[in-house]
């Protein structure tokens, strides 16, 4: 049976653990020597220093909540059938990472069963450190953050992103994409979901949208925005993941417009 954490401490732990890896990455970020290779398509990378993050971070978990479950973008699931499962994105915008553009970043989560109880994202190149516990508000470091209150798409500022098999797959995000840009005040693309979704929370960009989404790219982040006053949505289109997040008024401005193209199916507000 699980020992109920002190969620604090959790916290304190996980952003210890996100300030001692991202000083790893900064560093090799600077070197430019480390070894890249390819996933599921030409378009998804991964390199050797996703790998040695995960680990890192990983054998912290391990060494301090053994009974714990970990899921890992890189080496999939340890499950030990406990109710608490730490769910990581070691290097979130390994594309930008092994080309020398510097955005890219650390997501951690905890949820218990299935709801994300703390997150945090670490922006090694910026040194912004993002982060909420429930019911306890969302923070960069100690200042509080909270959504932007935009209520017109004119008048916002959205990112997105497309998937790694834009090639080959309809659900390309290219339809949503020419007409929210046309009604939009501008478009940002940065390449690291993390960044992306960290920027609506602290209220440096309006909304952000995207679809195939996997939970690791977006666990920590969630609570963050509810923390943050925000509204996520998330629905299925064709099989796939959609998730939009900003204030309630953008949210439902750019679900109409997305459910104008596709079926969408399984839809929640959270």
């Amino acid at each position: 049976m699980d020992i109920l954490l002190d969620l604090n401490e959790a916290s304190l732990l996980a952003k210890k653990w996100a300030l001692e890896v991202g000083q790893i990455q900064r560093e090799k970020f600077k070197q430019n020597d480390f070894k890249t290779k390819t996933k599921s398509s030409s378009a998804d990378l991964v390199t050797e220093v996703d790998i040695l993050s995960e680990d890192i971070i990983k054998n912290n978990i391990e060494n301090n909540y053994p009974e714990h479950n970990i899921i890992g973008e890189e080496q999939g699931e340890s499950q030990k059938e406990s109710n608490y499962t730490w769910i990581i994105d070691p290097l979130d915008g390994s594309n930008n990472y092994s080309m020398g553009y510097p955005i890219y970043g650390i997501s951690i989560a905890l949820q218990l069963n299935q709801e994300i109880v703390m997150g945090l994202i670490y922006l090694p190149e910026q040194d912004e450190l993002y982060s909420a516990v429930k019911g306890r508000g969302a923070f960069r470091a100690a200042e509080p953050i909270k959504v932007a209150d935009k209520k017109e798409l004119e008048q916002a500022t959205v990112s997105t992103g497309f998937p790694y098999d834009k090639k080959d797959s309809e659900l390309d995000n290219l339809l949503p994409f020419m007409k929210i840009v046309k009604n939009s005040r501008g478009v940002r693309r940065s390449g690291s979901a993390a960044f992306d979704l960290i920027s609506v929370a602290c209220g440096r960009t309006d909304l952000f949208w995207e679809f195939k989404l996997a939970e690791w790219d977006i666990a920590a982040a969630k609570i963050i925005i509810k923390e943050a006053g925000g509204t996520l949505f998330e629905a299925q289109v064709a099989d796939a993941p959609l998730i939009i997040v900003g204030n309630s008024y953008l949210v439902k401005i750019v679900k109409n417009i997305i459910s104008e193209i596709y079926t969408l199916e399984k839809e929640k507000f959270l």
